[in-house]
């Protein structure tokens, strides 16, 4: 039986860790090979750390034992020559793009008159513009393969308020506006445009922000969510790639320009 998403090639951002590591793995498992794009450093704002160059390696390493291709990506996405060097490199290596998953991002808190514009600006190019520079240099490679599917990780802050998250909030929803407009213009090209939105997941970003805020990561995740459901204070990063896989392959493929979201009824509130 031929694998869901072989001969497919899907280009991950923020591919090191967490969600964009449980995605990239449910993908080439579905058969897909891999592009992981990480920026595989420490970076100013926030403090806490991102991915790194060892987790990227041993990403490939379990890549590769499932039978798949992978190309890794150093970079950050709000530098619009990285990106466009790994998806040159993409092209070069796996002979073109199929599937991109937006799901580079970081969050913080911080009180509107607290909050400097160093803190806006980092927040809003890398949730916001990072994603607009990134599909502008893969959506010609989509094209060229006759179609194609955009996922960008939003939140259920991309569907609501959040206290101390302006900047946050403003990003999210930012992309799910985005998710909407790309999907009305790249519908004629075969190209599908969703958005998903998570409640919190369980990843280092949890346990970074818990750091930062002085508190514990279960506390991070009462405060800021409040999940339906009894005795789920956050869900896996696995939850997140499942939906995801979905989404990427042939059993969606009338689901364009809309909003899924797994969010453990925390929206039902």
């Amino acid at each position: 039986m031929t694998a869901e998403l072989e001969g497919r090639v899907a280009f991950i951002t923020g591919a090191a860790h967490g969600q964009g590591r449980a995605i990239a793995l449910a993908l080439a498992r579905a058969g897909a090979d891999i592009v992981a794009f990480d920026v595989a450093a420490k970076i100013a704002y926030p403090a806490y750390s991102q991915g790194s160059p060892a987790e990227l390696g041993s990403l490939l390493t379990e890549v590769e034992a499932l039978g798949r291709r992978a190309v890794l990506a150093v970079g950050d996405v709000r530098d619009a020559a990285a990106v466009q060097s790994a998806v040159d490199d993409a092209v070069e290596q796996l002979g073109g793009i199929d599937i991109l998953v937006n799901n580079a991002g970081i969050v913080a808190y911080a009180a509107l008159e607290d909050m400097t514009e160093a803190e806006w600006d980092a927040m809003l190019d890398i949730n916001l513009k990072g994603p607009f520079l990134v599909a502008r240099a893969v959506v010609p490679q989509l094209k060229r393969r006759g179609g194609g599917v955009i996922v960008n990780n939003s939140s259920v802050m991309g569907l609501r308020g959040g206290n101390r998250l302006s900047h946050y909030v403003a990003s999210k929803h930012g992309l799910t506006g985005l998710t909407k407009a790309w999907a009305i213009e790249l519908a004629p090209q075969g190209i599908r445009v969703v958005s998903i939105h998570p409640t919190g997941v369980n990843t280092p970003m949890n346990d970074g922000l818990a750091e930062l805020e002085g508190a514990t990561a279960i506390e991070i995740a009462e405060r800021s969510a409040g999940n339906l459901l009894p005795g789920v204070p956050w869900i896996e990063p696995e939850d997140v790639a499942e939906l995801v896989l979905y989404l990427v392959s042939d059993r969606a493929r009338f689901a364009t320009g809309a909003q899924f979201t797994l969010d453990a009824g925390l929206l039902t509130r």
